[in-house]
């Protein structure tokens, strides 16, 4: 493999994120620290478009919206700040493109805690059109809640919004602007219920996890992750009763959804363990786990022009590239994310493909230094 990263920001912190910074600081300590204000990001999503790969970034400095010039290796501001909120911290998992205009959207996730829920205004759904360069704000789909993940059907011109905090489901219709409420998915009695995503399957339901409450207890107990779909045109949410689980005993908290278009949907779980859902009957099976030695994630898969899907699997620096034989449940891992430099990727969020063997992405939540773009070629 040849390996490369690029460098947004390249600011180190060493260990003051586990000497002072974690469990102590807040939302606004970060806003007041000139280093970590301009210097950490986070690269959490990405899109590629006509040669050029749309970036949604956490920072703390409103700065959330790049885009990459693959000829180039240059990276290029989008002009967020005119239009950006003091709260307006990132785009978590909500890049899409829209056939009908060409234009990219996306919504805003959030970083303050609730003390600040008044005040912050709510997450924005954002319009980037790349013909003309004009980045605009569209509206907020339920005042002073944000968006950590969205999912676009094309059919219907509605945007899935996936929320926090509270977890709602939203759907944000992009021509009328009206707002569709599914309700909750989850009421944080166990944490949070959501994945990292949703996603749409080949026939346009839409797929997620709730969690269960349970009357009468303070904790939810076994198999209270499951899944949930919205069927394609419906204005409800089916709560399923199935999970993702390896011992038939307890369901596993999802990580990512992925569509590989062959007419599952498919799961990441605890570790990075890997499901196939039958989208008929919602029934997950457990293919493998493909790190059982050490601590890992499969937050984001891509199918690829090879009949193979990529993912990046591991974390805490030793991640790994794994390739996926969805047709014979298999799978590779093909070495490890490290630059010439000697350094290690930290973590993956998502994955794309730009052309055939050619992946690149989005390393986040780098606790020691500003995250990169890693560009991988098999």
């Amino acid at each position: 493999m040849k390996i490369e990263s690029y460098k947004l920001k390249n600011e180190y912190f060493g260990d003051q994120w586990h000497n002072e910074v974690e469990n102590q600081w807040v939302y606004d300590d970060f806003k007041s620290n000139g280093k970590w204000r301009e210097g950490w990001i986070s690269f959490d999503c990405a899109l590629c478009d006509e040669g050029s790969i749309y970036l949604g970034v956490t920072s703390f400095n409103n700065e959330i919206a790049k885009v990459f010039n693959i000829k180039t290796n240059k990276f290029e501001d989008l002009n967020f700040n005119a239009i950006a909120n003091r709260y307006d911290a990132k785009f978590h998992r909500s890049l899409v493109r829209r056939e009908k205009d060409g234009c990219i959207y996306a919504a805003i996730a959030l970083l303050h805690c609730v003390d600040h829920f008044i005040d912050a205004p709510g997450g924005s759904i954002i319009r980037y059109d790349p013909k003309t360069g004009c980045i605009k704000k569209l509206g907020i789909p339920m005042p002073h809640v944000y968006i950590q993940s969205i999912a676009l059907d094309l059919t219907q011109d509605i945007l899935y919004c996936q929320c926090f905090a509270p977890e709602y489901l939203l759907g944000y219709n992009i021509e009328t602007g009206e707002t569709i409420n599914y309700g909750l998915i989850g009421t944080g009695i166990a944490g949070m219920a959501q994945g990292e995503n949703i996603e749409l399957d080949d026939n346009g339901n839409l797929w997620g996890t709730w969690s269960l409450t349970r009357a009468w207890q303070n904790k939810p107990g076994p198999n209270a992750n499951r899944l949930f779909k919205i069927p394609a045109g419906s204005i409800r949410i089916e709560f399923l009763d199935t999970g993702l689980t390896v011992n038939n005993f307890d369901f596993e908290k999802p990580e990512g959804f992925f569509n590989l278009h062959d007419g599952f949907i498919y799961a990441s779980g605890f570790n990075s363990s890997v499901f196939r859902i039958d989208v008929k009957t919602g029934e997950a099976k457990y293919l493998f786990t493909p790190v059982k030695d050490r601590p890992s994630r499969l937050a984001s898969m891509v199918a690829s022009s090879d009949g193979y899907a990529y993912g990046v699997v591991g974390r805490d620096g030793h991640c790994e590239l794994m390739r996926f034989d969805y047709r014979n449940d298999a799978y590779k891992l093909l070495g490890r994310i490290e630059n010439a430099e000697g350094e290690n990727c930290y973590q993956v969020h998502q994955i794309i493909e730009t052309e055939p063997g050619v992946f690149y992405l989005c390393e986040n939540d780098n606790p020691r230094r500003s995250s990169y773009l890693w560009k991988v070629e098999i």
